[in-house]
């Protein structure tokens, strides 16, 4: 990132992001990766994660006692913040990261603690999230996916869609209906972890527009899991779920997505390949001042406070900022000729593909409005 304005008082973070980017520049000078945009979602190497493990930029909040390195959100902010701008594939890890982990600490059992955090923190161990179900959209209180209690466990029965690296993941975190409450859709949900190598789990691939596979629908056909694979308490899963959806939805990934496009447009601007726009600037100041806003959610969360409303309102906008970065470069550079600013082209290609999802993963912006209207008193 060129802004550190969370930085300014705290050295130990300019200089672990010196640290980080001293390694990017050098893992691309040698070839480990390309950079990309929306990196996080499609870049996956798994190599590359075990790298960042080792060098303890994997599993940073997680306990030492669990197999993590008990650093703090703002140190873990500042890394995946460089990691993003980068463009570096991180989507391996990123989900077990970045919001299981936070969940396994708040929720789980210590069995599960024991299981799962060393695994993660390893790069290594790879989740996904069985949220979304087919006709429902955003509306996760609309969940049909059924856990029934069974003797030493649940059987699990319906279908996930757009879970993104199902097919390369062990394991997702499930939410499915154990009770049905007539007057609270948002009562009787709850959640489990369930193992991918689960015989009656399915995984079948969505191939994107462009050719690539990162999204999957999961079958689950009255998947056993123990009682062990209970994730926090049942009939508690929407509590849970939007606590952790802080996670989710505040992150730098939901600002940064189509920051190496930004990069490269500002570049091309200098060399004269662009046109000079203000609207490139506006572009550079609205992602500094984003930059604040989700670093000021991490401050919370790393507080213990909730952010559901905060966090809502940064996806919001950073999502429709990654969207309009691929639209001013589009303007400005998609009618070069294809041998001036090649990279610049193939990242606005890529961003341009990738944008219907950005308003989408994570609750639409439709639902976010929602939340932010209830949560924080906007009337429109």
């Amino acid at each position: 990132m060129t802004s550190t304005i969370t930085d300014r008082p705290r050295p130990e973070l300019r200089e672990l992001r010196a640290e980080v980017r001293r390694f990017l520049a050098g893992a691309v000078e040698a070839g480990v990766f390309t950079p990309r945009v929306n990196s996080w979602l499609t870049g996956w190497d798994e190599s590359f994660s075990r790298t960042l493990a080792e060098r303890g930029w994997v599993g940073m909040t997680i306990p030492a006692e669990f197999g993590g390195h008990d650093r703090g959100y703002l140190e873990r902010f500042a890394v995946t913040e460089e990691l993003l701008a980068a463009g570096a594939p991180i989507a391996a890890h990123w989900i077990a990261d970045r919001q299981i982990a936070p969940s396994i600490l708040k929720y789980g059992t210590e069995e599960q603690k024991r299981r799962y955090l060393p695994r993660i923190a390893s790069g290594a161990y790879y989740f996904g999230l069985g949220m979304s179900e087919p006709d429902s959209g955003s509306d996760l209180a609309s969940v049909r996916t059924r856990a029934t209690e069974v003797d030493g466990g649940w059987e699990l029965t319906g279908t996930k869609v757009w879970t993104s690296g199902a097919h390369r993941a062990h394991a997702l975190v499930v939410l499915a209906r154990t009770a049905t409450d007539p007057d609270d859709r948002h009562a009787g949900l709850s959640q489990f972890v369930v193992e991918l190598d689960n015989p009656r789990v399915q995984v079948r691939p969505i191939t994107s527009m462009n050719g690539e596979h990162h999204f999957n629908e999961v079958v689950l056909d009255e998947a056993f899991v123990p009682d062990g694979g209970v994730l926090g308490t049942i009939g508690d899963g929407w509590k849970q779920v939007t606590s952790e959806l802080a996670f989710e939805r505040s992150g730098p990934e939901r600002l940064l997505s189509t920051y190496p496009l930004l990069q490269e447009l500002v570049a091309a601007t200098g060399r004269g390949s662009v046109p000079a726009d203000a609207r490139v600037g506006r572009l550079v100041a609205r992602t500094a001042a984003l930059h604040r806003m989700s670093a000021d959610v991490a401050e919370t969360l790393a507080q213990g406070d909730s952010a559901s409303s905060e966090a809502a309102v940064v996806k919001l906008l950073g999502t429709r900022h990654e969207g309009d970065i691929a639209d001013v470069a589009d303007a400005l550079a998609g009618g070069l000729p294809p041998d001036r600013e090649p990279w610049l082209q193939e990242h606005v290609r890529a961003s341009l593909l990738e944008m219907p999802g950005f308003t989408l993963r994570g609750g639409s912006n439709e639902v976010l409005r929602g939340i932010v209207a209830r949560q924080i008193g906007v009337r429109r």
